[in-house]
């Protein structure tokens, strides 16, 4: 862990699952600080992955999660045709534009967790092949879903990082606080 997970308010888990999952964001968001959008589009190792394409990909992610949550479709649709534009920033996408919709989407996750009447409240899976037949999670499950989704791309985003320019998460961290 590079940055504290200030201690929640005594009882408020909702508070305590949100802040993990923001400390996450706040790792790969810090991957792409001082990056141009061409150095974000850039594979730096034997990896399909670059710092734009994880960025897309989580956001992308936690709004398909927050959709199945209120049982709506996802904002964008993959399948095996599109799937690998999740992990790339394709036509005009930027950084900025990225990160600006992961904003509101983290917006709506908080807005979502805070005002459910419980996080035992469960919500189907989708009838996909790799989840059970007629499976049900919780808003917990979603919350604990999210901050390790969201974290085992903030690793990926630190090596790819590390391999553009030699910037580690502590120095990013003090770059950002010092901007």
């Amino acid at each position: 862990m590079v940055t504290h997970v200030p201690a929640e308010a005594q009882g408020d888990e909702r508070g305590a699952l949100l802040a993990f999952i923001e400390e996450q964001r706040g790792g790969i968001r810090r991957s792409l600080l001082g990056l141009t959008d061409e150095q974000a589009r850039t594979r730096p190792s034997a990896s399909e992955l670059s710092l734009g394409g994880l960025l897309k990909h989580v956001a992308e992610v936690e709004q398909s999660w927050l959709a199945r949550a209120r049982q709506e479709p996802p904002a964008v649709r993959r399948d095996e045709t599109n799937w690998h534009e999740t992990f790339q920033l394709v036509g005009d996408e930027t950084v900025a534009s990225q990160l600006a919709y992961w904003e509101q989407v983290a917006a709506d996750t908080e807005k979502y967790i805070r005002s459910a009447p419980s996080l035992d409240d469960t919500f189907p899976l989708p009838p996909d092949p790799w989840f059970p037949p007629e499976g049900r999670v919780s808003l917990r499950w979603l919350c604990l879903h999210l901050i390790r989704e969201t974290a085992r791309h903030a690793g990926h985003a630190d090596i790819i990082r590390e391999s553009l320019d030699g910037k580690t998460a502590f120095e990013l961290v003090a770059l950002e606080q010092a901007g």
